[in-house]
């Protein structure tokens, strides 16, 4: 007789599983392989209906998301004819480039914030955790239930407040004021995931290095932050998420200086209104950080999001 396992499933299940894993990964791929051939698209096939599939590629869309243009007399095109291919693209509108556009530096203000609040929220979620998971805190449970009802909150309901604060503050604009923000929605998820991983981590291996001689800190350092690899990875990647995605905080707070590329990316203006193929672009290359940070920790991710399913 052979074996059989009620664990293991049949390949008929294998099959099925697989197939339809394999159908809502092409399904929720659709709408981005739609962004990105849009941002290889000229402003009339990005707008032409029926859509075009097959369409003449052209970098028209991120020519015009790097630079801006300017209307010039006939004169002055005649005198000075293109040098570069991207002049070129420019030319067939009767434009030349008047300099740099502005995403450079609104994509470099979402690095600096989503990173900054991330590693923020990690650091102080980190260190509250501990606390919460090896030592006795009066009203321990109340204090994690008002931490985590900070982010049932709806941002609508402190955007004024926030605003009024901010301003008085003088925060408003600035790196500092979005990465404090930031980091006060995403601490307490930082806190609360962190505490699980945590919790799983044997007491007796800092017991061990307290015998050995160790500090608190030192155990902390070098036997718990090790052993939490893991969840600090997965939950950064859902720190980074929130803080690089964000639009209404932005919206509201920002307007120069540390405004980023969320807010920016619908408002490029092309010849005849939105410029359809750059704001695609834009977009493109908005999700690459976070697609490329994700993909790097994408084993702690998955060991983060199964860690202490089964316990012994």
């Amino acid at each position: 007789m052979s074996s059989f396992s009620v664990t293991e499933p049949s390949k008929r299940s294998k099959w099925f599983a697989g197939t339809l894993v394999i159908t809502y990964a092409l399904i929720t791929m659709i709408p981005l392989a739609w962004i990105m051939l849009t941002g290889f698209k000229s402003p009339a096939d990005a707008i032409s209906y029926p859509p075009k599939v097959f369409f003449e590629p052209t970098l028209e869309g991120y020519v015009n998301l790097f630079t801006t243009r300017t209307r010039q007399t006939d004169e002055f095109l005649a005198a000075n004819p293109p040098e570069t291919w991207y002049e070129d693209i420019v030319r067939q509108y009767d434009m030349v480039i008047a300099g740099p556009s502005k995403f450079g530096e609104r994509f470099l203000n979402s690095v600096i914030i989503g990173f900054g609040s991330t590693f923020l929220s990690i650091f102080l979620g980190t260190l509250a955790a501990y606390a919460f998971s090896r030592f006795k805190i009066p009203l321990a449970d109340d204090l994690l239930f008002f931490i985590l009802s900070t982010r049932m909150m709806p941002p609508i309901a402190v955007a004024i407040p926030i605003f009024l604060m901010y301003r008085q503050l003088g925060l408003s604009d600035t790196h500092l004021g979005m990465i404090l923000l930031y980091t006060a929605v995403n601490i307490s998820l930082a806190v609360w995931l962190l505490k699980g991983f945590i919790d799983e981590i044997p007491r007796e291996y800092e017991e061990a290095a307290l015998i050995d001689g160790y500090t608190r800190f030192q155990a902390f350092y070098k036997v718990v932050l090790p052993q939490a690899a893991t969840g600090i990875a997965s939950t950064a990647i859902f720190c980074l998420i929130f803080a690089w995605n964000e639009y209404a905080f932005a919206v509201l707070l920002t307007s120069g200086t540390a405004q980023t590329a969320p807010p920016f990316i619908p408002t490029i203006i092309g010849v005849g209104g939105l410029d359809w193929p750059a704001v695609a672009a834009g977009a493109t290359i908005f999700l690459l950080p976070v697609m490329i940070f994700t993909v790097a920790l994408r084993k702690h991710l998955l060991r983060g999001i199964t860690f202490g399913a089964v316990r012994k």
